[in-house]
């Protein structure tokens, strides 16, 4: 089981079958919050949704596609992180993530998106790691520029966020830029 420690209050577990209760739980508790940016949460009504992802996510790390973790803070989920995508020719990890409500605005997923960061350069031996999020998303946008990601442009009518389109600033860190 995968399970990176980051910080003495923050860790990142491989998302397992028993998370799928206290992981619905909190995304129905977030669903406005999270609705603002995450298409899929209108189609995420109850706990078997939450299981297929976990079921989905496992066959990635099973494949090494990605990692889909769960993000521990003081031993609570409060969020998910990961690999959306590990393209090994290319040497690029694909970062998303998303916070509860309640965990918001205490330097969680910039410290969790480091740590990805770190594992996806130091353990993984990937070049680059790539963060996306919609233009007007400023708090999913302000972890990569915290962490010092270079803004490298804008896909437009990136994704269909429920009634309209959104454009997806994309932000790029290289291995040799990244420093610990």
């Amino acid at each position: 089981m995968f399970v990176y420690k980051i910080d003495e209050e923050l860790s990142l577990k491989l998302v397992n079958h028993s998370d799928a209760e206290e992981l619905f739980q909190l995304t129905d508790g977030s669903r406005d919050h999270l609705r603002a940016w995450l298409p899929w949460i209108d189609k995420t009504t109850e706990v078997t949704h939450t299981k297929d992802y976990i079921k989905m996510s496992k066959k990635m790390y099973a494949e090494d596609k990605g990692l889909n973790c769960v993000v521990l803070y003081r031993g609570e989920i409060c969020g998910v992180a990961g690999f959306n995508e590990l393209d090994w020719t290319n040497k690029i990890a694909y970062i998303g993530y998303w916070l509860g409500e309640g965990f918001t605005g205490k330097g969680i997923m910039t410290r969790a998106a480091g740590a990805l960061t770190d594992y996806a350069i130091g353990e993984l031996g990937m070049n680059k790691v790539d963060i996306r999020a919609a233009e007007g998303n400023s708090a999913s946008r302000g972890v990569p520029e915290r962490l010092g990601f270079t803004q490298e442009g804008r896909i437009r009518c990136a994704e269909w966020l429920y009634d309209h389109y959104v454009d997806h600033i994309v932000y790029g860190m290289l291995k040799n830029e990244w420093k610990k």
